[in-house]
């Protein structure tokens, strides 16, 4: 059984999606969070920040970005 796709892009012949039901998990008002990727010394950088300061690592980017967002916006 070979999981290649062919020169068209299709999907391989032998995955059968026949017995599937679309949509099935679809859930109306869900939320996507998108994982950020960052480079290993800005995340250790920031880290690092985040715990001088006593706060999540998460909030600590957040904070950062609406601090750039505000800065763009003032240059409009």
């Amino acid at each position: 059984m070979s999981n290649q796709l062919d020169n068209n892009n299709e999907m391989p012949a032998e995955i059968d999606f026949s017995g599937t039901q679309r949509g099935r998990l679809f859930r109306e008002g869900t939320v996507l969070r998108l994982p950020v990727y960052l480079d290993g010394e800005i995340q250790s950088y920031l880290g690092a920040r985040a715990d001088a300061k006593g706060i999540s690592f998460d909030r600590l980017v957040n904070d950062l970005l609406k601090k750039d967002i505000e800065l763009i916006e003032a240059l409009r």
